[in-house]
């Protein structure tokens, strides 16, 4: 009985403490400012792992372009052939059975030449052979032979496909690294948003709270005046319904807060059941910001603009391809070798002989009914086409630029007006408060006093986060961070 109880005991200790960690990790708070929510989000963001497994993509279509350029080394085996057949013989005039047996072996060293679009190759065949046929009495003869020989082929009059099939796997190379740079800044965008609504949220239930102490303050006031006889019930009334309206504001902010934490979560792909805090450093600092050199900086840079030009590269290409269609053509191909045969292996050099060839031939297109032409207008229209995207998108970027200079400029005004309303807002209240404790002002003439100043502080918190807004946009838009006066991003490629 003992030793059951004991054994309950420690089951129930287990239990306690599986329960204390679930409830310790169910209370654990999680907080962090901007910088960190972009980290995370980074890790997390669907659009980025795309954009990165794009980006992983791009490099090993490269990686296997840059091999395919170098040395190929390759060894075909036919370890048996058999074959027989009866066909006429018009030297002979008579019908002719063969059996045939064979083997071999080639090694094939292939180099491709990039700058010629020319292949150079080296074959080594060694191969047995056993001929058996009728004519002739039953002839048969067994044999084994070795070939070495040097081949060049070389096109001409047409475009070098290698070296065109390179600089389209670089291209989209440095497209994919562009494309994961514009998810970044995307994102960094989605989540500054997403953030500071809800630091925005969080600091306009700040405010309410304040308010609530202060209506707080006035109904307490007023309680001490009717009960003292000096003040009517109506401002008791009054007094209670401002307290009771700022009480359902607190819990609406709230609300709204924790609305705002959730998307936050979402956004961010962590639990949305987790208990979540943000904080922010929401001041106005002195950045100095050049126009000039951030319309010439995006004018340089952006991302955009360089994946415009990489499709006019493609679009150009397409035309060459088109060009190729039906095209007059040539090809060059140049062979010298050694073979060597003997029916003893260790005699086949023995009786070396020569083999070399030269064979120039050529592809002459007579009439294909205008499908090279049309290809080719088609490509050029596609070509037309992306200069005309290009030259829209440095119009949308220069308008971009100028209008977050704008907008920056405009906050500052606005964030400078905003602290004067606050001071004078606030001192406004603090003067009407003492008139309210002397019997000078109604309640309602106090709640109206209230309401600005709440108003006021929401429209600060409003205008330095706008600031902030601004400032991100003006780094989006010109690709230069004026607050720390570097690059947003890195350059991918070099003029």
């Amino acid at each position: 009985m003992r030793s059951k109880y004991k054994h309950h005991n420690w089951l129930f200790i287990g239990l306690l403490i599986v329960f204390l960690a679930i409830t310790v990790k169910a209370q654990e708070k999680y907080s962090f400012n901007f910088g960190e929510a972009l980290e995370i989000a980074k890790q997390n963001s669907p659009e980025i792992q795309q954009a990165k497994l794009s980006l992983e993509r791009s490099q090993h279509n490269l990686n296997a372009q840059e091999a395919s350029l170098k040395s190929r080394f390759g060894l075909y085996v036919e370890p048996f052939n058999y074959d027989r057949r009866s066909e006429f013989n018009t030297f002979f005039s008579t019908w002719n059975t063969t059996e045939t047996k064979s083997y071999s072996g080639t090694i094939a060293i292939e180099q491709p030449i990039i700058w010629t679009d020319g292949v150079l190759s080296l074959y080594n065949r060694f191969g047995w052979l056993d001929s058996k046929s009728e004519v002739g009495g039953g002839l048969q003869d067994e044999t084994f032979s070795n070939n070495l020989y040097l081949e060049y082929n070389q096109p001409f009059f047409t475009y070098n496909r290698t070296k065109m099939g390179l600089e389209e796997v670089e291209l989209d190379l440095e497209n994919a690294t562009l494309n994961y740079q514009l998810q970044e800044l995307q994102l960094e965008q989605l989540i500054a948003q997403s953030f500071y609504s809800a630091y925005q949220n969080k600091m306009s239930l700040q405010v309410a709270r304040e308010d609530l102490q202060n209506r707080q303050q006035s109904y307490e006031i007023i309680k001490n005046k009717v009960d003292a006889g000096l003040a009517a019930k109506e401002e008791l009334f009054q007094a209670e319904l401002d307290r009771t309206t700022s009480q359902s504001q607190v819990q609406n902010q709230e609300v709204a807060l924790q609305n705002s934490l959730d998307e936050l979560k979402r956004l961010l792909g962590l639990d949305i059941m987790i208990e979540l805090d943000v904080f922010a450093e929401i001041v106005q600092e002195e950045v100095n910001v050049d126009l000039d050199f951030a319309i010439s900086n995006g004018l340089k840079n952006r991302m955009e603009l360089r994946q415009r030009q990489i499709n006019i590269d493609l679009s150009k290409n397409s035309v060459t391809r088109a060009a190729a269609v039906n095209e007059f053509a040539g090809n060059l191909s140049l062979t010298y070798g050694l073979i060597g045969y003997d029916k003893k292996l260790e005699n086949v050099w023995d009786s070396k002989q020569k083999n070399q060839s030269a064979v120039l031939s050529f592809q002459i297109p007579l009439y294909d009914w205008g499908e090279r032409n049309s290809r080719i207008k088609a490509s050029e229209a596609t070509v037309k086409q992306n200069n005309l995207n290009e030259s829209e998108q440095k119009k949308l970027i220069l308008i971009g630029i100028r209008r977050a200079y704008r907008n920056l400029q405009n906050q500052v005004i606005q964030i400078e007006l905003s602290r004067k309303n606050v001071e004078s807002a606030q001192l406004t209240y603090d003067i009407n408060l003492e008139r309210y404790k002397n019997g000078d002002l109604t309640s309602m003439d106090l709640n109206l006093i209230q309401n600005q100043l709440s108003q006021r502080k929401i429209d600060l918190v409003n205008s330095l986060i706008s600031y902030k807004f601004s400032l991100l946009e003006l780094k989006i838009e010109s690709l230069w961070d004026f607050e720390k006066n570097e690059p947003a991003v890195l350059p991918v490629y070099s003029d």
